[in-house]
């Protein structure tokens, strides 16, 4: 079985950081490309940060670029999203998720294992 599992979420000031972190079991998905996507309240789901199997390799959204930080720690089972200098606008529920085949993507649908998500609210 097949399970993403998030957490790290929380209330932060603008311009504070939070750690968001993503638990992934099931022999499979643990050596898969990972990637974090969010979805704020009446928005589309939208594309953060990918990153490769062995964490060698990573893509950011614009919007994210110097901000946020994306890892992974293969020996803990566990992926992880670095965001500093955050924003209100990035207030969003935050999904990590997986893929079984390698490459770079941006879309939803060509992820196939989906954690339940961690909201993160930026706010003064």
């Amino acid at each position: 079985q097949v399970q993403l599992s998030e957490s790290g979420g929380g209330l932060v000031q603008p311009g504070g950081s939070l750690r968001l972190s993503c638990a992934l079991s099931g022999r499979t998905v643990t050596a898969s490309p990972v990637a974090w996507f969010r979805q704020a309240a009446g928005k589309e789901r939208e594309f953060v940060a990918r990153l490769s199997r062995s964490g060698n390799s990573t893509y950011y959204a614009d919007f994210v670029k110097g901000r946020f930080t994306i890892s992974r720690d293969n020996a803990k089972n566990t992926a992880y999203l670095q965001m500093t200098s955050l924003k209100p606008e990035d207030t969003a529920v935050y999904f990590c998720a997986a893929r079984s085949r390698p490459g770079i993507t941006t879309v939803p649908a060509q992820y196939e294992w989906w954690g339940q998500g961690t909201q993160v609210t930026v706010s003064s």
